[in-house]
């Protein structure tokens, strides 16, 4: 099955250093400070360098949600974690003020990736701050030939989702961490180098076997830090982004293509409260409007890099006025609910519009509220999750073009069954570090990923082209989603985090 949808992927493209204690966190630091109730990793400590169940290298949203959700298991949340990062952030218990502005880097979360983060209990703390659920969703295209508009209601769900800040996201699952039993050190620094033996016998080692006899035996891996830490763990989480040093260091391979395209993205103040997730497909790219809560929205929008350059440097007022024509009328007429339903009436036969079904034109924008951040798109994905000691989570494992959000939903997921697989491992009384317990993890989340990858790479190359007879079937693929109701279903609920692809099962 696996190779079945890598094959669909592919062919879619024809000097002394003592431990602080702070929050209940143990963070490595190069000053002196006492401290009482240290972690753990003190008492496994030797000259070497100290010893840890998991090292998690990157504190990142996935890298601290597999620390959260270890940490809310009965079978792992007395683990001994080390989270390596150099974000000063990590070692400070609030890291979002009060009142702050709205920042550009923002993430929808479906609602199993809602049900996670309650799983673990950050989704309180996520409430306390600026979120937006939206229970609709409108997509059309420039060329005014259809659109399709999904309702919460059709699922008989609440909602389609919820746009939170990064930071709050981040925010939120540190709080667990901090608040739980987890014995956690943060060690704000970069890896450097990864090291692992073949595992052998452990006769000999006598009956406390010391940290470098049992790296010596390959039940350690070692790693070297940026601030001359050393330290070992029995299993190294690579979540550190799509330039991954662990998967450098692992030596695990990557498949992948760059897009021609980078995307906008900053935060925007509207006309009016908005409730519903736009997203109109230009000839260069995706625009989406995503509400973030207080009359602010947020903007994604993809085009070519040299476009992405000068609507990058445009004066304000310019930039607003691109925008609202992105979403309106700019580069083609919108289209007209019963027009466009008369000339596909072949597919859709005497379905009635129900006014909630009807085309609407997006809130105004008013006023730019964040400064515009630019990035490359691309799609890449490691050949393997796993190796011994190893695994790999979110970016580390997998990027994907942002044109449905589902990046991060990848990754939460990821770190969902990782956190599973461990604590499999645990009650088993298996090595958590050995290849065959990772590989159940592995087997879990790549096919996941992969069919996801595929859907998405498809999406964007459909929409990259402008030519007549494929923007008729763009235009019954829209009419198609939106009239017939068994489809649209399917297509919100995979969207929604079930792993079921929209046209089957």
């Amino acid at each position: 099955m696996n190779r079945v949808l890598a094959r669909n992927l592919r062919t879619s493209v024809c000097g002394t250093r003592i431990l602080q204690r702070t929050c209940s966190t143990v963070v490595t630091h190069d000053v002196s400070t006492s401290c009482s109730n240290e972690s753990n990793a003190l008492n496994n400590s030797t000259d070497d360098g100290p010893q840890h169940d998991i090292a998690i290298v990157g504190g990142g949203m996935v890298g601290i949600a597999l620390a959260a959700s270890l940490a809310s298991k009965p079978l792992t949340k007395h683990l001994n974690v080390a989270i390596i990062d150099n974000n000063p952030l990590l070692g400070r218990r609030n890291i979002i003020e009060k009142g702050h502005q709205p920042d550009p880097r923002v993430s929808t979360v479906t609602p199993a990736t809602i049900s996670f983060l309650k799983d673990i209990g950050a989704w309180k703390y996520i409430e306390q701050q600026r979120h937006a659920y939206f229970d609709k969703m409108q997509v059309w295209d420039y060329t005014g030939l259809g659109y399709t508009r999904y309702n919460a209601n059709d699922v008989h769900q609440d909602v389609l989702g919820c746009v939170v800040e990064n930071k709050v996201l981040q925010s939120s699952q540190l709080s667990c961490v901090q608040e739980s039993d987890l014995q956690k050190t943060v060690y704000p620094a970069r890896l450097n180098a990864m090291d692992m033996l073949p595992s052998s016998s452990l006769t000999g080692l006598g009956e406390v076997p010391s940290t470098t006899g049992l790296f010596m035996r390959g039940r350690l891996a070692k790693l070297e830090l940026s601030d001359g830490n050393r330290v070992y763990a029995k299993l190294v989480v690579g979540a550190d982004g799509s330039k991954s040093r662990v998967r450098e260091l692992a030596g695990i391979k990557t498949t992948g293509w760059n897009y021609s395209q980078n995307a906008i993205i900053c935060t925007v103040e509207d006309t009016a409260e908005n409730y519903t997730a736009w997203q109109r497909f230009l000839p260069n790219g995706p625009i989406a409007l995503l509400p973030i809560g207080d009359k602010f929205s947020n903007i994604v929008w993809t085009m070519d890099p040299k476009e992405a350059s000068d609507r990058k440097l445009m004066n304000e007022d310019d930039f607003i006025k691109a925008v609202n024509d992105a979403l309106d009328s700019g580069y083609g007429p919108n289209p007209e609910t019963t027009s466009s339903r008369d000339s596909l009436s072949w597919l859709t036969g005497d379905a009635t519009i129900s006014a909630k079904e009807r085309f609407e034109t997006p809130p105004k924008v008013v006023k730019l509220s964040s400064e515009r951040m630019m990035f490359p798109l691309s799609l890449r994905h490691a050949k393997d999750y796993v190796s011994k000691r190893v695994a790999l989570v979110g970016d580390s494992a997998h990027t994907v073009h942002p044109l449905a959000g589902q990046g991060v939903n990848l990754g939460f997921a990821d770190a969902c069954a990782l956190s599973k697989a461990i604590a499999e491992g645990i009650a088993l009384g298996t090595d958590i570090g050995e290849a065959n317990l990772l590989k159940r993890y592995e087997a879990e989340r790549k096919p996941a990923n992969i069919a996801m990858m595929a859907v998405l790479d498809g999406i964007q190359k459909m929409y990259s082209l402008d030519f007549g007879p494929l923007n008729a079937l763009r235009a019954a693929a829209f009419h198609g989603a939106h009239y017939i109701s068994p489809l649209k279903k399917r297509i919100i609920s995979y969207a929604s985090g079930e792993q079921s692809l929209p046209l089957f099962s």
